[in-house]
């Protein structure tokens, strides 16, 4: 069973049907006894950082996602979940990320042309051992809406990487923790293969 953190921000259904038209039960939860119980953990999310990680600390969660992390089984972020998982965000300053994983998230920097938030299909730079990429062709497309991007501090960890204005780390791994700045489930036939990949470990 994947359990999916519900803590309400937003993008839950979307993944909860990707998942179903894998063939996975998921289970729609905010109970600890549940997550910790579960196969695999997903943390969506769309919105702000600093109101994410008060409501993962009003819902009691943030202790829960790093036992969950530190445990060894399958925890896959997505969008704002990625960024939750690392220690701060310029979107909010002074909050405190989950801190799991070490880098910071930056604003995405102006550039003539471009348009902030970053919404729209971008192609992958993909490492060739990544196990959530497994089978996915280099230079695939999938699909971002954000404002603010990941500088992960250690490049090993990066699986995938785009441009948008700067160099954007895309996806992490990093062991049993992995985490993607788009939306594998907006992403058609490549982002269900990433979904079934994650599934599959």
């Amino acid at each position: 069973m994947t359990a999916i953190i519900d803590y309400d921000a937003g993008n839950l259904r979307s993944v909860e049907k990707a998942l179903v038209a894998l063939g996975d039960t998921p289970l729609i939860t905010r109970d600890a006894k549940t997550i910790l119980g579960a196969d695999r953990v997903i943390l969506p999310g769309v919105g702000s950082f600093g109101d994410a990680m008060d409501r993962l600390h009003q819902y009691g969660l943030v202790e829960v996602i790093r036992q969950v992390a530190a445990g060894g089984k399958p925890f896959l972020g997505i969008c704002l979940g990625l960024q939750l998982l690392f220690e701060s965000s310029e979107e909010s300053e002074g909050v405190e990320g989950l801190g799991i994983l070490k880098g910071k998230i930056l604003r995405i920097p102006d550039c003539p042309g471009l348009k902030i938030p970053h919404m729209g299909w971008n192609s992958l730079k993909i490492r060739p051992d990544s196990r959530l990429f497994a089978g996915i062709a280099q230079g695939a497309y999938v699909y971002f809406v954000h404002s603010y991007y990941l500088k992960a501090e250690d490049e090993d960890q990066v699986a995938a990487a785009t441009q948008y204005s700067t160099r954007i780390h895309a996806a992490v791994e990093a062991g049993n923790v992995m985490a993607c700045q788009f939306h594998p489930e907006k992403s058609s036939q490549t982002g269900l293969r990433i979904l079934k990949n994650f599934l599959d470990l």
